[in-house]
């Protein structure tokens, strides 16, 4: 599915790519990926063609223009021409992108509207907010340079004043989403074990070891000798007991041998042929002998094994916890957004 950018990733687009807003698709064809071989037949459409009079909606006392709609869509245009087979298709999927994303502009007012309503909150949020999020965004997305800064609003016909109060709307819409998460109740223990008993095969695992290894790399030019002697030196350590942990931190040239060669556990088959048949016929707690790969050696050990199959409900639970979480979450939203729309005054036009 096309996801719409968000504000920010639509302002770096817009000034990354130099599109020029001429309600045309020549002007994204130059960063188009690889077409699909009838593209050529697709014919370039104005975006916002079907909206007659330069309105794409208006709610409450604002106004949603085609050219609004155009900068949000404009650095997806090529991707949706890549995806699209027929012109009729194009045209299909250029529209349902569309009305996204008036849609997504209708509730962002009708959030706005939401939020002042509260008398707590009709002083708007402190400014600081905005100043903060105006000098962070001029820096990592302009370049701290005003002139790019100003060249940009220029280009989107916004003034200084009404670039301001995109950011404060930004965060106002933002924050209002987050409180909408946060009245979620908790999930009930019968929610998340019938949701296990409706998706277990999610939760099937492959074959995995909770593996810790040592790893030893012959420096340019050295004898391998001097390897297969550090190896030695390693296994005789082990084999009078010390711990493999406090070995690895000081012999292993991995990238986990601060943490004692831990790798956490990894499933059979994201391990190479060699290193899996070494580490599982392994019993919990026991070193393999060097295992060498060409010019390294690989020493192992299993901190625990675990057999293929479904986990058990207590080692998903949380996870499953979040999922639900997660859907009520878009739930509790839409039916929030479905609220708005129908109290607010929306005017759609085609």
């Amino acid at each position: 599915m096309l996801r719409l950018p968000s504000r920010t990733a639509l302002r770096l687009a817009l000034l990354s790519s130099s599109l020029v807003f001429a309600g045309s698709l020549a002007s994204a064809q130059t960063a188009a990926p690889a077409a699909p071989a009838n593209s050529a037949q697709i014919p370039d459409l104005p975006v916002g063609a079907r909206f007659e009079n330069g309105i794409a909606a208006v709610v409450e006392d604002r106004i949603i223009t085609v050219g609004d709609i155009r900068r949000i869509i404009e650095p997806l245009i090529p991707q949706i021409r890549s995806t699209s087979r027929t012109p009729a298709e194009f045209r299909k999927n250029l529209e349902r992108v569309e009305d996204q994303a008036i849609q997504d502009e209708i509730d962002k007012v009708l959030i706005v509207k939401d939020f002042y309503s509260d008398e707590k909150r009709k002083g708007g949020i402190p400014q600081h907010y905005v100043d903060n999020q105006l000098e962070e965004e001029l820096i990592t997305q302009f370049d701290n340079d005003r002139s790019k800064f100003l060249a940009y609003l220029r280009s989107i016909g916004k003034t200084h004043r009404e670039y301001r109060q995109m950011i404060e709307e930004d965060i106002i819409v933002g924050y209002m989403r987050g409180q909408k998460r946060k009245t979620l109740a908790v999930v009930s223990p019968a929610k998340i074990e019938n949701y296990y008993t409706e998706h277990r095969d999610n939760f099937y695992q492959d074959d995995g070891v909770h593996l810790r290894l040592i790893l030893l790399k012959q420096i340019a030019d050295e004898n391998p000798a001097l390897l297969n002697q550090t190896a030695e030196t390693i296994m005789q350590k082990l084999r009078d007991g010390a711990d493999f942990a406090e070995i690895a931190k000081e012999f292993s040239q991995d990238s986990r041998k601060k943490n004692g060669g831990d790798w956490g556990w990894i499933a059979r088959g994201d391990l190479r042929e060699e290193l899996a048949n070494a580490a599982f016929a392994l019993d919990k707690g026991q070193f393999s002998e060097p295992v060498k790969l060409e010019s390294e050696i690989f020493i192992l050990f299993v901190e625990d094994k675990r057999l293929a199959g479904i986990k058990p409900l207590e080692d998903v639970r949380d996870q499953i916890e979040r999922i639900l979480l997660s859907q009520m979450a878009r739930e509790s939203t839409e039916r929030w957004l479905e609220r708005l729309r129908r109290t607010g005054y929306v005017r759609y036009f085609n």
